[in-house]
């Protein structure tokens, strides 16, 4: 066996005679008070230290030399100009954490060139431009019908063809909805009109799946819903939905609150901006829920058009949902945000099939017999096709085009549309095919 070692503390750990001269209990408790000593960590002087002040003579004598130099810079610069308070943007019932919604910042400027987005300037509307686009917007527009009205419409249509059938065929009316059902999408409508940020109701979740969506829909009643809720809620459907159901989400939900959010404040909430950035997950339904009948009302202002089109310009778009909206946009009855939202999908400088670049030019050159003054939107949405599709058209359709400036003309831009056109291949002596230009 190895030899046991003796204590060094000389506290007579054992007696002459090898016996234990104190108990086991005692010798534990010893050994553990011994064994307290040791190295101290620096994070407890560190944590000392951060309770340490500055006295209160220094903290006296610090403020005095800010004051003397707060009022050196206040003599020589003058004082400093006040800043204006952020409005908050509260949609919705006000609730006590109202303040936790914070507006989206300004989202562009609006001056000659209409395309850039500015985000954290206020948008300043030209004057000219807005009283020319007003020349163009629909004088006797049809009445705007709600959400509720929209989808109540087409919910009684539903039940009273369904349930003449339904009575026909069985002798029973068609059953309505749970009430239990009505009772959780009330409540849900609770939770959506203060939303802010978090989870949402799973309830909420499966409406997407179910087959009577918009009637579940109704009951949440979508007007009340805060901006965030309604990003969230746009998630949701767009991800969910056939295209077919998210156009119609998009145009009987999206649309009229993203348009009274504008016409209210002025810009757009930052929830509402995302959430149509978030609809273009499904761009074929964001062009035919939002963008064409945004433009067929023929209501469609300066700064909605600015706001709505600075979209185009920060996502990707597949070229043939652009191509087929450019064709939709050339072809329908004219009003100033058509040339807005042709010169951004012109700039994303796509390869066009011929057939949309013929339409555009049968669209500008309808212009002929206009005679009201055209707006500077409409002058620099042709100069963007001749800078960027020059070489694409025909030599017939520049010699359309290069009369067409002889009757609408804007000194600057007129000047530079001619230079482009004149200075530039055509494709018809490229490829050698003729080319007609359907003439009025």
């Amino acid at each position: 066996m190895p030899k046991v070692k003796k204590s060094k503390g000389g506290g007579g750990g054992e007696t002459s005679g090898g016996a234990t001269a104190m108990a086991l209990a005692d010798q534990i408790l010893q050994a553990d008070t011994m064994r307290a000593r040791g190295r101290v960590k620096s994070r407890d002087s560190r944590a000392e230290d951060e309770d340490n002040y500055v006295d209160e003579r220094l903290s006296r004598k610090i403020l005095q030399q800010a004051r003397i130099q707060q009022d050196e810079l206040l003599s020589e610069y003058g004082p400093a100009p006040e800043k204006k308070k952020a409005q908050v943007t509260v949609l919705g019932p006000v609730t006590q954490d109202a303040d936790s919604d914070e507006e989206w910042p300004a989202l562009g400027t609006a001056g000659a060139d209409h395309g850039d987005v500015v985000c954290d300037a206020d948008i300043v509307v030209d004057p000219d431009d807005e009283k020319a686009m007003e020349m163009f917007m629909n004088k006797n527009p049809p009445m705007r019908r709600t959400l509720a009205d929209i989808i109540m419409e087409k919910i009684t249509e539903k039940q009273t063809e369904v349930g003449t059938v339904m009575s026909e065929a069985s002798g029973r009316p068609m059953p309505q909805l749970d009430p239990r059902v009505i009772e959780v999408y009330k409540g849900v409508n609770k939770v959506l009109s203060r939303y802010r940020s978090g989870k949402l109701p799973k309830a909420f979740k499966i409406v997407p799946s179910l087959s009577n969506w918009e009637q579940v829909l109704y009951l949440t009643e979508p007007e009340t819903w805060t901006a965030a809720a309604m990003y969230q809620a746009t998630r949701i459907f767009s991800s969910n939905l056939k295209e077919r159901m998210a156009q119609r989400f998009y145009n009987l939900v999206l649309l009229p609150r993203v348009r009274d959010d504008i016409a209210e404040y002025k810009k757009l909430n930052f929830h509402l901006y995302s959430a149509l950035k978030k609809a273009l997950f499904k761009p074929g339904a964001w062009f035919k829920g939002i963008l064409i009948p945004l433009c067929e009302s023929g209501t469609c202002t300066l700064r909605e058009a600015i706001i709505i089109g600075s979209i185009l310009t920060k996502c990707s778009i597949p070229v043939l949902h652009s191509s087929a909206a450019m064709l939709k946009l050339a072809e329908m009855e004219y009003n100033g945000a058509n040339s807005i939202f042709l010169r951004l999908l012109l700039d994303k400088k796509y390869a066009l099939p011929f057939r949309v670049l013929d339409a555009l030019v049968a669209h500008f050159l309808s212009f002929r017999s206009e005679k009201r003054v055209l707006p500077v939107l409409w002058h620099q949405s042709l100069l963007t096709m001749a800078q960027r599709y020059k070489a694409d058209l025909a030599s017939e359709q520049k010699t359309a085009l290069l009369e067409l400036l002889k009757i609408q003309t804007h000194p600057p831009v007129s000047a530079e549309i001619r230079r482009e056109l004149q200075n530039s291949g055509s494709r018809d002596l490229e490829i050698g095919l003729p080319v007609t230009v359907e003439m009025e």
